[in-house]
């Protein structure tokens, strides 16, 4: 059995994520992740690679703690309350999770990075986001029979849009307000129920 981690991972990305979201991407370098962290920079390099390794699997992480939340929400049957949990599982992130939503919000991993996302980022990106994309199939379909384009966008608006801008508003304050996502999950029914 191998031995446990000296240096945990959370808090090596903990410590990547607070210098992106505290002075930008370019203000994590190794050095500085290795210094807020106190890991070493050869742990770093041996467990990530490179820097573009570590803020990459920090951005990753968001978007795993994220769509953990989501895909328990679209267990619901009834696509209807499907969608509806969908677009409330946002706010409740955000709440839970007010630093991995500002990473999700406001960086892109291109703007982590120092090129373009290699294959097995894109890989990996891509099989984290089909359960959801088929989700947003599945109540299109369900809703109006159909998942065209039209469709797709219009669900997508009333699921991922609408609490999207809710939390981009909102993602300073702290906590966010109390009545959200009862609001944001009002909303998501009504426009759902009327595609």
């Amino acid at each position: 059995m191998a031995p446990p981690r000296k240096h945990s991972t959370d808090v090596i990305l903990d410590a990547a994520r607070a210098l992106v979201l505290a002075d930008g991407p370019r203000s994590a370098s190794v050095a500085a992740i290795a210094a807020r962290s106190g890991a070493p920079a050869g742990t770093l390099y041996h467990r990530f690679g490179n820097r573009d390794g570590i803020l990459t699997a920090a951005w990753l992480r968001a978007l795993e703690r994220f769509q953990t939340r989501a895909k328990t929400a679209a267990q619901l049957p009834d696509p209807l309350e499907a969608g509806v949990a969908l677009a409330r599982s946002a706010i409740v992130f955000a709440r839970e999770e007010p630093q991995d939503a500002r990473l999700l919000l406001n960086t892109r991993p291109a703007d982590l990075i120092d090129g373009p996302p290699d294959d097995a980022f894109t890989t990996t990106l891509a099989a984290m986001n089909a359960p959801m994309f088929a989700e947003v199939r599945r109540i299109a379909r369900a809703l109006t029979g159909a998942d065209d384009p039209r469709n797709l966008d219009a669900v997508a608006r009333a699921i991922v849009d609408l609490p999207y801008s809710a939390v981009r508003r909102h993602g300073r304050t702290d906590p966010l307000p109390e009545w959200l996502e009862d609001d944001i999950a009002d909303a998501a029914r009504t426009l759902l129920a009327n595609i």
